[in-house]
């Protein structure tokens, strides 16, 4: 897929493309500061910057857009589940859902080594990608453009809600304040894998129950993972002594 191609599905003709080219570089790909240094003072440019400072960027707008899509859409909800409508859709997997969408990984720019290693597919970075082409497209053609593209590739995420997304985090928590218990307590476990693609064991105990545990590419994913898997386990539980006391 050309560049001229990923304009196409972006919906933007960007008048400083080089601002879709740091939006889509890895700072593993980008030259050694010595290089870049040389580079400034042998041609008189600035040098080429990753797409992280673009990253910050790209998540303000993008939850400022979202949280007045969402404040139009739904008059009638209270403030709590607006909040979590927009932690879901802001979150890395809705963002990696968009990147996917438009094949951003085909476009990364990667150093070789961080290419080999299947950086290109971390949900993680292509993520930050997808926010950092967010803010290449707000510098580039103001904030109209922006709220454009977040329009056309965030309602069928937002059509797709039932209701507001529960966080199992805070659903376990309320589970236990109901019932006079303590607190969840999360605990890492392991960590593995290179640098650019981790994985997180977490494990999370209640009380004197058994622990549940779970692993993702961070920690935050792992400690949503256990605490869905723990839930799921003591609701189950309920579930089946209701059962017994009905007989």
């Amino acid at each position: 897929m050309s560049r001229d191609d990923l304009t196409e599905l972006i919906g933007h003709r960007f008048a400083r493309p080089e601002l879709l080219e740091d939006a889509l570089t890895h700072t593993s790909a980008l030259p050694s500061p010595r290089h870049q240094g040389r580079r400034r003072t042998s041609c008189g440019t600035a040098p080429r910057g990753g797409y992280e400072r673009l990253e910050f960027l790209g998540d303000r707008v993008l939850g400022l857009v979202i949280a007045d899509l969402l404040w139009r859409r739904f008059p009638n909800e209270p403030e709590g589940h607006l909040t979590r409508r927009l932690t879901h859709l802001v979150r890395r997997d809705a963002l990696a859902r968009v990147a996917a969408a438009l094949a951003l990984d085909r476009h990364l720019q990667l150093s070789s080594a961080e290419a080999a290693a299947g950086a290109a597919r971390n949900p993680g970075i292509l993520a930050d990608v997808c926010e950092a082409v967010i803010a290449a497209i707000y510098i580039d053609g103001g904030f109209g453009a922006a709220r454009d593209f977040i329009e056309r590739h965030w309602e069928p995420l937002i059509a797709e809600m039932d209701g507001p997304p529960r966080d199992p985090k805070t659903e376990l928590q309320e589970w236990a304040q109901a019932r006079g218990l303590g607190l969840p307590a999360y605990a890492l476990t392991a960590t593995s894998g290179p640098d650019h693609a981790p994985h997180f064991t977490v494990a999370v105990r209640l009380a004197d129950f058994d622990e549940a545990s779970a692993g993702a590419s961070s920690k935050r994913a792992a400690e949503t993972g256990a605490a869905a898997a723990l839930l799921e386990r003591l609701t189950n539980s309920d579930a089946e002594n209701r059962k017994k006391t009905r007989r």
